[in-house]
């Protein structure tokens, strides 16, 4: 049973490090494993997403798989990667950080059922809330030495780095709390194996030291690639920040964008780590793919999978029928089902002006719409010509010059979108 989950891992190009023998271990019937999540949101980003498939895939492999929402290590902030220190958050936000995650997370693990290995969340705040300072550097801090925490390679690219602010005492004991994270995990919920990403090796090899120092037994750990782009751009950020799994954060039809923009090297990878399809599955896509590179047949699969998925079966058709506004046929019907903020999302960047509700209400005929009253053609002289030449569309519908625009051409009550050609889009937004 649990050798495949290794082997699953590494075909789809998940796993980095292991340490020896853990794939054994694994292969001697259930085992749990947990990967921490930083909860200074209340909502995942799609770099949260290779941890969490891994503990989707431990659970398909029979496994349990343990959630641990870092509330107390959200409070002191992780120097692996990071320049500067984190914000601090107060104990009610953490909370409802903490719920908002899970409600996402029950989208890949199961949670509910009353299965051997149903998934567990966890927040190490409730073990290190009433730990004292004493008796945390008496208990833990005894048992590793500051030469062992000073080899790590987070710590050592801190100190040597150009930073006037050099490391904090706190950010310096984050792998101690974090590895206690581990012995309280393998002491009281019988786990046995972390994983996480490679650049947090250092802190759950910290981990396994301290349950062979401490617990007296043995731990496992396990770590995949960090996400990169073949472009050498950081992966799941865009000019707006990141790709939230929130759809109020980023629309689905953003989040099924950024998917089915991905280069051809990109979707190759990601298409193995972002989707449960089969070996078989993906290798026929990819030589489908390779045929034809210009239907972008690998980015469609994956953008569908992923936004299905992270959203639903609907939210995918929606973004799909968007798209196909900007890109496709489509009808004035078409627009008026998009909701706002998928309407914001596809025109994002395209000029507008505002009109009054005064201007709609009298008639507002095509030479003001498309000149006097917006600027979006350079002169009356323009406006009369392009309408000559059949070249403007009103909401995805040619119009001639006697056409007035009115109450009844409202996509979501305020919007108008104005059209020259195939490519020149102008948003008219009533106020």
């Amino acid at each position: 049973m649990a050798n495949n989950f290794v082997e699953e891992l590494e075909w789809r190009g998940m796993l980095h490090d292991a340490m020896p023998g853990t794939a054994e271990h694994l292969s001697k019937g259930m085992q749990a494993a947990y990967v921490g999540i930083d909860p200074t949101a209340d909502s995942l980003h799609i770099g949260h997403l290779v941890g969490v498939m891994m503990l989707r895939h431990f659970q398909l492999a029979g496994h349990k798989p343990i959630a641990l929402v870092g509330g107390a290590t959200g409070m002191i902030g992780d120097p692996s990667g990071k320049s500067a220190e984190r914000n601090l958050l107060d104990e009610a936000t953490l909370r409802h950080n903490q719920d908002a995650l899970k409600n996402q997370l029950a989208r890949f693990l199961d949670f509910e059922s009353d299965a051997e290995n149903a998934a567990e969340l966890v927040n190490n705040y409730d073990w290190m809330k009433n730990f004292s300072f004493l008796e945390f550097i008496r208990d833990v801090g005894k048992h590793i030495t500051v030469n062992y925490m000073m080899a790590k390679d987070s710590v050592k690219k801190r100190l040597s780095s150009e930073s006037k602010e050099g490391m904090s005492f706190t950010e310096f004991t984050y792998q101690l709390v974090q590895g206690y994270d581990f012995l309280h995990l393998y002491q009281n919920n019988n786990c046995t194996l972390q994983m996480g990403g490679s650049d947090q090796w250092g802190n759950i090899v910290t981990g396994t030291e301290l349950i062979r120092r401490i617990g007296g037994g043995k731990g496992f750990a396990l770590t995949c690639p960090l996400i990169t782009k073949a472009d050498g751009t950081k992966f799941g950020k865009t000019e707006s920040g990141n790709i939230w799994l929130d759809a109020e954060r980023t629309s689905p039809y953003k989040f099924y964008q950024y998917w089915l923009n991905t280069s051809d090297e990109d979707a190759e990878k990601y298409i193995k780590i972002f989707t449960f399809l089969t070996e078989d599955d993906i290798k026929n896509l990819i030589l489908e793919h390779q045929e034809a590179p210009h239907l972008r047949v690998l980015q469609k699969r994956l953008a569908q999978e992923i936004t299905i998925m992270v959203h639903s079966k609907e939210d995918f058709d929606n973004a799909v029928q968007a798209s196909a506004i900007l890109f496709g046929k489509s009808t004035s019907e078409d627009l008026k089902k998009l909701n706002e903020k998928t309407f914001l999302d596809v025109f994002d960047g395209v000029p507008q002006a505002e009109i009054s509700m005064a201007d709609l209400n009298a008639g507002l005929n095509m030479i003001g719409a498309l000149s006097a009253k917006t600027g979006f053609l350079g002169s009356n002289g323009e406006a009369r010509r392009e309408l000559k030449q059949n070249s403007i569309s009103v909401n995805k519908e040619k119009v001639k010059e006697d056409y007035l625009i009115s109450e009844t051409d409202l996509i979501n009550g305020k919007f108008i979108l104005l059209q020259r050609g195939k490519k020149n889009y102008f948003v008219l937004v009533v106020v």
